[in-house]
């Protein structure tokens, strides 16, 4: 994307998702525009409004305003699955282990990627969808809606990839289109129950 592995591991700083990064990094790359890849962000990471909301669960009721701020600063995928009851200093341990590796790691991937061949660089982008289909793969065994809106959504943005007029949209923004079509008409169609 032409950023340096100090520029990169700067934006791993206040960027806490692997798909919020990819994305970022990916409309960087293709020059779009701040507006597009805001919006991007917003709706990539819009699962973090919903974690905060369980994760706020899990606090203490007396807990002072600045502990929330901060570990509200940290919710990933990681710490949402902790258990019923969560303290600081629980968080702030995980947060110690956890964001630096996810700097250093950032840090290290640019640099070696700027450094190892084309051909292994390309091999090794192909991890973050294998981290996206272990994700996907087991809800949707276990439900076939989901299942069958993944598959739809794959066939969707194939044919948006090359359909006449859509295709000259940029992919950023089509990825948005579609994300927000999709998840409304499957939320409508097939509402979870509570």
């Amino acid at each position: 994307a032409g950023l340096t592995a100090l520029q990169a591991a700067l934006a791993s700083i206040t960027c806490h998702a692997s798909a919020g990064e990819f994305a970022g990094f990916t409309l960087i790359a293709a020059l779009a525009a701040y507006t597009e890849i805001a919006v991007m962000e917003l709706i990539i990471n819009a699962r973090y409004f919903l974690m905060s909301c369980a994760l706020s669960q899990k606090l203490d009721n007396k807990m002072p305003f600045f502990h929330r701020l901060i570990m509200g600063l940290f919710v990933t995928d990681e710490t949402v699955s902790v258990p019923e009851k969560l303290n600081p200093a629980y968080m702030y341990g995980m947060v110690l282990v956890a964001s630096p590796a996810w700097v250093l790691g950032t840090y290290f991937g640019v640099l070696f990627g700027n450094i190892l061949p084309a051909n292994i660089v390309s091999a090794l982008s192909v991890g973050l969808y294998g981290m996206f289909i272990a994700i996907i793969i087991p809800p949707a065994r276990k439900n076939h809606i989901i299942a069958g809106v993944v598959a739809i959504s794959m066939i969707i943005s194939c044919i948006f990839s090359y359909a006449p007029v859509i295709s000259s949209i940029s992919s950023g923004t089509r990825i948005i289109i579609l994300t927000v079509v999709i998840s409304l008409a499957a939320a409508i169609l097939f509402p979870v129950k509570d």
